[in-house]
């Protein structure tokens, strides 16, 4: 089993930045790729980005490509979200998740562990 914490949510106004983390721990051995995921009220979870973290390669929705950067340092089993010029449309509880495989993927159904969610507020 893996298990994940994220950390670094709060309240930010709009133009702000924030730094999510996800430290991984158990068999950290037995995960590959990680996602970021987010899921606003009344709404689904959706995808925001995805990193392979031995590649270093990576994949961003649409809508926070330049303006989000997803990293991972493998020595620490941590992941990073780093959120630049937030937007209130940016609100909602962040999801970190990891795979057994080096695939990164979009969907939710393809990732095997989940953190608990930290939320994430932009007021206007």
């Amino acid at each position: 089993q893996v298990q994940l914490v994220e950390s670094g949510g709060g309240l930010v106004q709009a133009g702000g930045s924030l730094r999510l983390s996800c430290a991984a721990s158990g068999r950290t051995f037995s995960y590959g790729a990680m996602g970021w995921f987010r899921q606003a009220p009344g709404k689904e979870r959706d995808f925001v980005a995805a990193i392979n973290r031995i590649t270093g390669a990576t994949e961003y929705t649409d809508s926070v490509k330049g303006r989000f950067t997803i990293a991972s340092d493998n020595a620490e089993n941590t992941v990073y979200l780093q959120m630049n010029s937030l937007r209130p449309e940016d609100t909602a509880v962040y999801f970190c998740a990891a795979r057994r495989t080096w695939v990164m993927s979009y969907s939710q159904v393809n990732y095997d562990y989940w953190g608990q969610g930290t939320q994430v507020t932009v007021s206007s």
